[in-house]
């Protein structure tokens, strides 16, 4: 049996940490216009390369490359939003459309 003082209580601060959503984490931690900038940049310079790719990854798939387009689109918002590091890139990736 575990010991009550070594629990891990799910109520309060503890919970309330674990379920931050990363935006506001960031924009706590001196998250300033210069890093808004610069990562518009970025993520339109990953915009320019996802967007292609994504396409030719439905086609290798054998769907239409509409829906590479909006697994990219979706894909890129749920990354961002549900991301856990301000220096994480996600996009679509090759590795496995041999297994496809």
């Amino acid at each position: 049996m575990i010991p009550p003082e070594s629990r891990v209580r799910m109520g309060g601060p503890e919970r309330d940490f674990l379920f931050k959503p990363a935006l506001i984490s960031a924009l706590k931690r001196g998250y300033g216009l210069a890093d808004l900038r610069s990562d518009a940049i970025a993520g339109l310079t990953v915009a320019v390369v996802a967007l292609p790719l994504s396409m030719a990854l439905a086609i290798a798939s054998g769907v239409p490359p509409e829906r590479g387009l909006y697994t990219a689109i979706v894909g890129g918002f749920l990354i961002s939003l549900l991301g856990g590091s301000r220096f994480q890139i996600g996009g679509p990736a090759g590795a496995f459309i041999v297994l496809v």
